[in-house]
């Protein structure tokens, strides 16, 4: 038999035998003039085979309007130029600690639980969104020339539901979409998981950090034949703002590596280069038992503590890596590629302008619309961004509690123009500290920290889903107007925003960044520019250590979220978006402005 396939005891090509050795690199998290070097670091390390998720949210931010699909395309051709087979895991659902797990917020709002499901509304997306993505893989399949070999079905079902007719149905939908290599599964090593997300007929593999034997074990019992694999090698892990650096023991790791491939199994290790999640894209988990606990999002960088870092750099995991695969590698593996250049000497920026969040917003923002009861992110079609909403308390009566009830992610208030409080990162109904007299003017910023990526609270909405109460009375006839984070990508738009010049503070190194009473208390928000020069531009880490929380681009791209929180200190900037010469800086700041220590190094 020719082709790639999938025997009884092993892959085999061209009825040869071989032994997948993969490592996981998502080409949404890495600029794409270094898809090429980082998809060598992969072929040094002694890789023969490259695995990617597809974001289906990326890729059609408004249904039946498609973004950039081809990138995965241009991205399967760099890896076929690299020597690489690749695997294509589409979804719908990816996990992959990614804003809404990879599904669209214009279909996880209407739907809720029905996603993920036999559901006609749902396949029916799906069915779109395929015939869309599939035939840009299945050109690129490894028996017309290509190097894709495997395509996976779902994601980690077994964590999620037991909904057997919808992995047949999209079964279906993948072979329909032209799909004729190997398919597969891939899930927890644990019984309910296995037996929720198998599909009869098609290959299964486990996920799993260590303990590779009884993981192999417990998918024996359940699939008796078909090659060993395990599909996510679990070498490091992820961080959340607010929490803990999380590493991992290089050798600990190299251990567990080498225990799967002593059990005569494939492995794609999870992460092999991670990258960074631009533009706020990351997503998040809910702590607790059943994940119903605090939000938990996660960091910008999707560093991964993996052998390849951050900036594409090889680590002591990647040498003790290397030196297992090479055991399985006939001859030398390759040299290690060169690291791409990084910035010849730091520069600092040079604040050129500001302009308060609700002139931002009034120039980049939607319609504003009045609701009777505060409506969520998805009504207002806003996946990454903020949302103003206004209310107003009548009166005369005496002051009461006021209440934000089911407020998702973070609120800052406002009474009457002035700053009153902020909320908090729970499902609960944060109220603000001091009581609220009426009447009053009340308006309620509340930011998208990100959406669940994982467990049963999957594609829950965001804002305030419960309705503001003073007292215990709710406060009906809400208006609100969103503020997209992509409305950023129109330059010409960020433009006219009517810029003011920079508050006090930011030519100090002082960290007011306000006069003394303003509406904010000397916590100035809102849209600040600067300019910075480059002799020699080469990747660098942007800094901002006394600003509190937002967003930051450079030239136009958006670096992503940088927090006060920690534990990440500085953002990843790729080399090839600055520019020798002049170049542009964009801080958004939700919170409270720092200073001018805003530096690139």
């Amino acid at each position: 038999m020719t082709g790639f396939t999938v025997g009884k005891e092993h892959f085999e090509v061209d009825g040869r035998p071989v032994r997948l050795l993969s490592g996981a690199l998502h080409y949404f998290r890495i600029h794409e003039e270094h898809w090429a070097h980082r998809l060598g670091m992969l072929r040094a390390m002694g890789l023969n085979c490259v695995e990617t998720y597809v974001p289906w949210n990326l890729h059609e931010p408004e249904p039946g309007r498609f973004h950039e699909v081809g990138a995965l395309g241009r991205f399967l051709d760099a890896a076929h130029a690299a020597g690489l087979w690749a695997i294509v895991r589409p979804g719908p659902y990816i996990c992959a600690e990614w804003e809404n797990g990879g599904l669209p917020h214009w279909l996880t709002g209407p739907l809720g639980a029905r996603v993920r499901t036999r559901d006609p509304e749902f396949l029916g997306a799906v069915g779109r969104w395929y015939g869309e993505l599939l035939p840009l893989v299945a050109e690129r399949e490894f028996g017309r020339g290509g190097p894709v070999i495997m395509v996976q079905v779902e994601n980690e079902y077994g964590s999620y539901g037991t909904d057997q007719v919808y992995l047949e149905r999209l079964t279906e939908l993948t072979r329909a979409g032209g799909i004729t290599v190997p398919l597969f599964t891939s899930d927890g090593p644990e019984e309910h998981m296995l037996t929720g997300g198998m599909v009869p007929g098609l290959l299964a593999t486990v996920n799993f950090g260590s303990g590779a034997g009884a993981a192999f074990e417990t998918l024996r019992r359940y699939r008796p034949e078909g090659p060993l694999m395990c599909m996510e090698f679990w070498c490091g892990w992820f961080e959340h703002w607010g929490g803990k650096p999380v590493v991992r023991d290089p050798a600990d790791a190299a251990g567990a590596l080498r225990e799967v491939l002593e059990a005569g199994a494939s492995v794609n290790v999870y992460m092999a280069h991670g990258g960074t999640n631009f533009a706020g894209w990351a997503g998040a988990n809910r702590a607790g038992e059943l994940n119903g606990g605090a939000l938990e999002p996660d960091v910008t960088s999707y560093d991964y503590d993996a052998p390849i870092d951050e900036a594409g750099r090889a680590t002591e995991k990647f040498r003790l890596f290397r030196e297992v695969f090479a055991e399985y590698q006939e001859g030398p593996l390759p040299e290690i590629p060169q690291a791409p250049p990084v910035l010849a000497a730091p520069v600092a920026a040079e604040f050129t302008g500001w302009a308060p969040l609700a002139a931002v917003l009034e120039t980049l923002g939607g319609p504003e619309s009045e609701w009777v009861l505060p409506p969520t992110f998805e009504e207002l079609g806003v996946d990454r961004g903020l949302v103003r909403y206004r209310v107003d308390i009548p009166g005369p009566r005496v002051p009461q509690r006021l209440t934000l009830a089911g407020l998702r992610d973070l609120a800052v208030v406002y009474v009457d123009g002035v700053r009153a409080g902020a909320g908090a990162l729970s499902d609960g109904a944060p109220a603000l500290a001091e009581p609220v007299a009426g009447p009053a003017s009340v308006e309620i910023w509340v930011e998208s920290l990100a959406r669940i990526n994982y467990g049963p609270h999957l594609g829950e909405s965001k804002g305030i889903t419960g309705g503001v109460l003073h007292e215990r009375q709710f406060l009906h006839g809400v208006r609100a107007r969103g503020l997209r984070l992509d409305a950023f990508d129109d330059a010409e738009a960020v433009a006219r925003i009517p810029y003011g010049a920079v508050p006090r503070g930011l030519s100090e190194e002082s960290s007011k960044g306000s006069p003394e009473g303003s509406p904010d208390g000397g916590r100035e928000r809102g849209l600040f520019r600067a300019s910075f020069t480059v002799a020699g531009a080469g990747d660098a880490r942007l800094s901002l250590p006394s600003w509190t929380r937002g967003f930051v681009w450079v030239n136009g791209f958006c670096l992503g979220r940088y927090w006060s929180a920690g534990p990440q200190e500085s953002l990843y900037v790729p080399g090839p978006v600055l520019r020798e010469g002049a170049n542009e800086l964009w801080v958004l700041e939700l919170d409270a402005a720092g200073d001018s220590r805003v530096r690139l190094s």
